[in-house]
């Protein structure tokens, strides 16, 4: 059997890596609250133009860049937890700030710029908790041979926080309103960092000749491709997100995602390498041509199904290519990168549909197609000739 192929059967039953499973399942709900919440507070709050809306919605896209750099030599430098729990807290002042705002100066003419502001440092502190979660915390609690499992079954948390972080907000807001919903959202922060802080980690010397900016657990330049293969996939569900989805849109979309695990586990054990992301790709674009029909069933249930098998078919699979891509030492890197690749993606998409498309179901299925038409050619005629090539196991 071609192991390269070999769907991943996750069966780590070690508590600490659920507990930090959970920490970093939180912190993606915490940030997919705000995509649903934030749009309507800037237009009526602080009379927000699209583009306005956009940048802010775009702006984490840009933020999880920023701390990447620092990350390896933070990690060595100090301890790798305490890093991760002050990148946390500073989550929590962030979402602090904007419930203080809203509630003390409503209306103010520089809600719109502490929103863009709060937003970036959002995307810095979420880049670089989750970089040292995925590529540094979760690791070292694995055994050496269930490592590619630990990454496997982390990034599945994550990729439901896209259905749940929505969800739960259109769920609480009509109930809690703007004010608790925030605070609720600093809970899943608070929660986080108790999950982390109840997991003990041992002190390690840093490393010699260590450099303050690194690429190390930040960017992996060999897997620059499947980065580029992957960020317009990520775009096209940024896209679907700025059409004013419903709660049964997400929760349908996580229904999408129980499927991709399902035909992970049952239908592509011995099936080509490529038909994994050739398959989702395909499922993600069935999706976008539902949205022409315009139909209640079509867009609210069987579209955001076939577009979360997609995704979740076809994530996974870059997944594994970004691991095998790296050598043995770079495993944490390749992580980092593959999340890069998704947030940098719904951002942009976020920020296109916002700024641009206003909801215009038209504009999102020309855009979402071109875009997956594009991935999949890539894919296809360069991408994977290129990583069976390249790859390091």
């Amino acid at each position: 059997m071609n192991t390269q192929n070999t769907p991943v059967h996750v069966n780590l039953w070690h508590k600490d890596f659920w507990v930090l499973s959970l920490a970093d399942m939180l912190l993606a709900v915490v940030m997919y609250m705000q995509l649903p919440l934030l749009p309507g507070w800037m237009t009526a709050g602080y009379g927000a133009t699209p583009m306005q809306v956009g940048a802010a919605m775009g702006m984490v896209g840009v933020g999880v860049f920023f701390l990447g750099s620092l990350c390896s030599y933070w990690v060595q430098h100090y301890r790798r937890n305490h890093v991760c729990l002050w990148a946390v807290f500073a989550m929590l002042l962030s979402l602090g700030t904007l419930y203080w705002w809203h509630t003390r100066c409503p209306g103010h003419s520089l809600g719109i710029y502490v929103v863009l502001a709060v937003r970036f440092v959002l995307g810095a502190t979420y880049g670089l908790a989750q970089m040292v979660l995925s590529s540094t915390l979760i690791i070292d609690k694995c055994e050496s041979f269930r490592r590619t499992e630990a990454n496997h079954a982390t990034a599945w948390f994550s990729r439901l926080a896209l259905s749940i972080g929505p969800a739960a907000t259109i769920l609480l807001l009509p109930y809690l309103g703007f004010e608790k919903v925030m605070l609720v959202a600093c809970g899943g922060c608070l929660l986080a960092m108790l999950l982390i802080m109840s997991v003990k980690f041992p002190f390690k010397a840093p490393e010699e000749n260590l450099h303050t900016f690194s690429l190390d657990r930040f960017f992996l330049p060999r897997g620059k491709w499947l980065f580029v293969n992957l960020m317009p996939v990520a775009t096209v569900m940024g896209l679907m997100f700025t059409i004013g989805c419903s709660y049964m849109f997400y929760v349908m979309l996580m229904v999408g995602f129980f499927f991709a695990l399902l035909a992970q586990r049952f239908v592509f054990v011995n099936a080509e390498l490529k038909s994994e992301i050739t398959t989702g790709l395909l499922l993600m674009g069935v999706s976008v041509l539902l949205l022409i029909s315009g139909e209640w069933r079509a867009v609210h249930i069987f579209c955001p199904v076939f577009l979360g098998c997609g995704f979740g078919i076809s994530g996974a699979r870059f997944l594994l290519f970004f691991i095998n891509l790296s050598d043995h030492c770079r495993r944490g890197t390749s992580q980092s990168t593959y999340f890069l690749a998704c947030e940098a993606g719904v951002s942009l998409g976020l920020f296109i549909g916002y700024a641009f498309m206003q909801g215009n179901l038209t504009a999102v299925t020309a855009v979402s197609l071109t875009l997956t038409a594009f991935a999949l050619a890539m894919y296809l005629l360069f991408t994977h000739r290129w990583y069976m090539t390249n790859k390091s196991r």
